[in-house]
């Protein structure tokens, strides 16, 4: 059974690909320059990673909350306006 995918996924999954590879490529020049800091920023990109994931938890959580305001706040126009072509 094949899975569809949406045109949206796809276009996300392109930039996501094209980021990795545009840091990897960076990551290759730093190795080029300076292969003691390219090495110490492999060993240390995990740390970061693990420093900011609070930030993007909450960040998140906030982005949930302004979701459901703008939900709350727009229901009277959404229902003013009727049902949409069914």
């Amino acid at each position: 059974m094949k899975w569809a995918t949406s045109p949206a996924r796809t276009a996300i999954a392109g930039v996501v690909e094209r980021g990795n590879v545009t840091k990897f490529l960076l990551w290759l020049i730093l190795l080029i320059l300076s292969w003691p800091l390219a090495l110490l920023a492999l060993v240390l990109y995990p740390f970061v990673w693990l420093l900011l994931l609070p930030f993007r938890l909450v960040g998140i959580a906030v982005e949930g909350v302004f979701s459901l305001l703008k939900a709350i706040l727009f229901l009277p126009a959404r229902v003013l306006r009727g049902p949409q072509g069914v």
